[in-house]
């Protein structure tokens, strides 16, 4: 089975290198937009703020005698009458299945001034790839201010980290709050006074009005509200659209996305899939890396003909962690608030203005089903293993609050030593102790060994941690074993 995968990122060379395994039949051609391997977008937030190095980004490519990468080559034209992919440098790709994992790219604000030439400006810079990446990095070296725009999820982790390598930040966004999709209005006011306590500036209900560039070289940004800023570096974090125009000229429908079933294939076409963030399956997208290979997983699953159905995985089950320098910013599922009844969803949350924390919980049937939680590592920690393992909870959410007065809140996270085997480890790779611990007797001795190994640690990077507490324990077991046995044969 010859299978073109139109996309060489984190879902789409994961799909190819895993389809290869499942499926001795399967051929596969990778086309890639970009001339390097995969690397780990997620983290390019804090590859800005300097606190990985660009290796830590790196992701195994899919090396396979039956799969053939193309790098630097993208796809453009998809013929599906002849079933055939035609690239940029004019050789056709036969498929008998095709899938777009083709991704999504940065929204660009209609911003008079920012264009030149047909590029951005000096000193303006989306951050989507890692070029992005590099080009920012570059312009803090000759940059004292920068101004963000937009204050998602992305804007508050670029924001904290330029005002981590020392810049004065000014965060603009059009809205009235920060993170308005997670965030509600009393979460949102204390994540700003916790974004001001790092000495950013934050501007809201405003957005940039055009910038002044001459020679090419940014030097103000004017806002709609009539203020101007001084900076040199100015950071678009606007959002992203999908990547579907290959998909759309070829026929196929195309809403917030290539439109999928629950089997991940276009309606127009059941040779043709879409994943990852190019997508728009049943339920919606959630834009996280986690949901793309949950169906990279599931396609495979389908496409070596394993038996099982496939079903779509919705939006709203989802745990993120904000990777903005300085503060703890976690949200869990969804809280929604709908009129109170009998059979309601239990809510309650604490909120400290002063001290920079609030939490929020939802609780339902014993089980915790959402949060949000500023401020607080180890409450984030505890109530974030409670959702993602479905543990029971109190019913009453207060518990989950006064849990040091009343002794019954979620049980604490304990040290991953302790933890059984069968315990998830890396929730975005759904890798357990055991499977870690498996890595590490086969030969495995440093975070990045068992990264290559499990996987573990190449999503939102925060179980790397783990990952070094773990090869630490089991290296601190290994030696005293080796002491007791050294004792015994003297004795």
């Amino acid at each position: 089975m010859r299978i073109v995968v139109i996309g060489h990122g984190m879902v789409g060379s994961r799909f190819a290198a895993d389809l290869v395994e499942a499926d001795p039949e399967a051929r596969v051609t990778v086309l890639g937009q970009e001339d390097h391997d995969p690397y780990n977008r997620v983290m390019l937030s804090s590859l800005v703020a300097g606190t990985v190095d660009p290796g830590a980004l790196t992701l195994a490519a899919p090396r396979h005698e039956r799969v053939q990468v193309l790098r630097g080559v993208s796809a453009v034209r998809l013929d599906r009458g002849r079933r055939v992919v035609l690239d940029s440098r004019g050789r056709e790709h036969p498929y008998d299945r095709a899938v777009l994992a083709t991704g999504s790219a940065p929204r660009i604000p209609e911003i008079p001034g920012v264009w030149a030439d047909g590029q951005l400006v000096g000193g303006v810079s989306a951050l989507k790839d890692l070029d992005d990446a590099r080009r920012i990095i570059a312009s803090t070296l000759r940059a004292d201010q920068a101004v963000v725009l937009g204050a998602g999820v992305l804007g508050l982790e670029v924001a904290t980290g330029l005002a981590a390598r020392g810049l004065e930040v000014t965060l603009v966004h059009h809205r009235d709050r920060l993170m308005e999709r997670q965030l509600d209005p009393d979460a949102s006011e204390i994540a700003r006074s916790s974004v001001e306590r790092l000495g950013i500036r934050v501007v809201m209900g405003t957005g940039a009005a055009g910038v002044d560039a001459p020679g090419g070289r940014l030097q103000r940004v004017q806002l709609t509200d009539g203020a101007e800023i001084p900076a040199q570096l100015l950071v678009l974090c606007a959002g992203t659209v999908p990547h579907a125009d290959l998909a759309e000229e070829s026929g196929l429908t195309c809403e917030n996305g290539v439109v999928v079933g629950y089997d991940l294939a276009t309606a127009e076409d059941p040779a043709v899939f879409a994943i990852g963030d190019c997508a728009q399956p049943p339920g919606g997208a959630s834009g996280l890396v986690a949901q793309g290979w949950e169906q990279s997983r599931q396609l495979v699953h389908a496409l070596a003909r394993r038996p099982g159905a496939l079903s779509a995985t919705p939006p709203g089950r989802e745990l993120m962690r904000v990777k903005a320098v300085g503060f703890a910013l976690v949200t869990m599922g969804r809280i929604d608030r709908p009129a109170p009844t009998a059979h309601a969803l239990r809510s309650v949350r604490m909120s400290d203005p002063y001290g920079g924390r609030y939490t929020e919980v939802v609780v339902h049937d014993g089980h915790l089903i959402a949060a949000t939680v500023i401020g607080d590592e180890e409450i984030a920690a505890t109530l974030g293993a409670a959702f993602t393992r479905r543990t029971p909870v109190p019913r009453d959410p207060v518990h989950l609050l006064a849990r040091p007065l009343s002794g019954q809140g979620a049980a604490a996270v304990r040290p991953v030593a302790e933890r059984g085997d069968a315990e998830t480890i890396c929730q975005c790779n759904g890798v357990t102790k055991g499977v870690l611990c498996a890595a590490i007797r086969s030969g495995c001795s440093t975070p990045a060994e068992l990264s290559d190994a499990t996987r573990a640690g190449t999503g939102c990077g925060t179980c790397t941690g783990d990952l070094t507490a773990l090869l630490e324990s089991r290296a601190a077991a290994a030696n005293g074993e080796t002491v007791s046995a050294a004792v015994g044969a003297v004795l």
